[in-house]
């Protein structure tokens, strides 16, 4: 079974975040540590990410919430390392109403496709991105589109609990990868 990596959005996806309780219940999932989850720095996260990527023994699959979508765009021109796949959900819209001042260094990521699978879910009421910016960004990364219904950011204010339907979404991802 690949190793999982856990890429969190600003923040770090806290104790209720789904992302946090399929970390505590999947022993071959780990979460990458950048030098600070509340002041993102794209160089620093870029890093980090390469960093935790090279030590998995094969290629691992990266589940990413929110700002971490973006930093998979902007780390593929630059990666050293291989991935299986990439689970991305609620992407961020850099030019939406909403969007995370603190993250200005991510704000405009390539505009390019994906060199591996990936799969992006996305709700109809995200505040931090339309469903119409979410299905253009899928189409740019060649990315499988998932639409889960109004789920606002899918984050632990959704009150999602572990997100069983997530789960199912990514582990159909995950049996194609394997």
């Amino acid at each position: 079974m690949s190793d999982i990596i856990m890429l969190p959005g600003l923040g770090g996806s806290g104790e209720n975040h789904w992302q946090t309780l399929w970390e505590r219940q999947n022993p071959n999932t780990r979460r990458f540590q950048p030098p600070s989850w509340d002041r993102p720095e794209l160089a620093d996260w870029i890093a980090a990410l390469e960093k935790e990527i090279s030590s998995s023994r094969t290629p691992p699959i990266l589940i990413a919430h929110s700002l971490a979508c973006q930093l998979i765009a902007h780390w593929v021109p630059v990666k050293k390392t291989a991935i299986l796949g990439a689970f991305l959900v609620a992407a961020p819209d850099p030019t939406g109403e909403i969007y995370l001042a603190e993250a200005g260094s991510f704000a405009d990521p390539p505009q390019q496709r994906l060199p591996f699978p990936s799969l992006l879910v996305a709700s109809t009421d995200d505040p931090f991105g339309s469903i119409d910016h979410a299905r253009h960004s899928a189409e740019i990364w060649g990315s499988t589109f998932v639409e889960v219904g109004p789920c606002g950011h899918i984050n632990a204010a959704s009150g999602l609990g572990d997100w069983p339907e997530g789960k199912a979404i990514f582990e159909r991802f995950r049996a194609q990868l394997e």
